[in-house]
This record gives structure tokens, sequence and C-alpha cells, in this order.
């Protein structure tokens, strides 16, 4: 069965945004720095969601793209929920969780990682490994600009 997923980026990041370059500068919840991946959310809103955590400015709003990626579900592993420390949704997470992302790159058992979202914990979000073999049956549509709607943001927009 296709699994259809999210991942929205700056638009400047547009033409990199499956490298697994950003989480492999700067690590990500789910890896250290060092190791490649690419993050993506189980549903459009949840990406918005996850974006949205971290905007730094409202500004910054009118610069992002959104992907729309599709991979067959035999590529997943699903990580057990049970296993995770008592603490994963902390900000930031600790470091058990880059552990778990970056052992599960090492392992190359999949090209696909589901986790829970930190911000909705019944929803998954997947972390996708661009130097696995299987990587390359991950699709993903042409960019598409994303309008977010303005009632998103607190700060009045001029």
């Amino acid at each position: 069965m296709t699994v259809k997923v999210w991942r929205i980026v700056k638009a400047k990041y547009s033409t990199t945004a499956f490298s697994g370059d950003g989480a492999k500068k700067c690590g990500s919840r789910w890896s250290s720095p060092g190791t490649a991946v690419v993050c993506v959310a189980g549903g459009a809103s949840l990406a918005i969601l996850e974006m949205l955590v971290h905007l730094e400015s409202w500004e910054l709003l009118k610069r992002y793209v959104i992907f729309e990626v599709n991979f067959d579900d035999a590529l997943i592993t699903k990580y057990d929920p049970s296993k995770l420390p008592r603490t994963w949704r902390k900000s930031p997470g600790p470091a058990k969780l880059q552990q778990i992302g970056d052992d599960w790159v090492a392992s190359a058992t999949s090209a696909v990682l589901s986790v829970p979202s930190a911000i909705v914990e019944w929803e998954w979000n997947y972390l996708l490994n661009p130097n696995h073999p299987d990587f390359a049956n991950i699709t993903h549509e042409s960019e598409q600009a994303f309008p977010f709607d303005r009632r998103l943001i607190k700060t009045p927009v001029p």
C-alpha cells in the first residue's frame, strides 16, 4: 500500500530537500549532527505544526514550499513508542531519541522509520534514510508554494 506523507521546507532549500544535509549539519530530534535523514510528517497539517513550532518570525511564512512524498509501506520500520524514554516529548528531546535515529540509519534495516510526533503523539512522523538503497523507491511531487493561513500566527500581519 502506498503511504502519502508531507515535507515543508524553506524555499531556498527546495533543491536539497531530500538530501538529508540539513539534519546532517544540525541534527534533529531523531538524529545527531553527522547523520543524514529527511524528516517528513504523516499529514500536511502535522507538517505545518512541526514547522510552526520552530518558526522564528511571521515573515518567514512567505518562504516555504511543500512536497507530497510517496512510498510503499513495505519500506517502513515502525519504532515501538513504549520503548521511548518518559521525557521523549520535551524540547529539546533527550539524547536517547537521537541515538534511536542514528542506530536505525547505521543498521540500514529500512529506508523509512516511523516515529510518533512530539506535538501530536498519536500521529506519525517518518525518517527517510537518503543513503539506503530503497530510498530510490521514495518519490515526491514537485514543490508547491505553501500559502499559510494568516490565522496561524498571533502577531498581526501588516
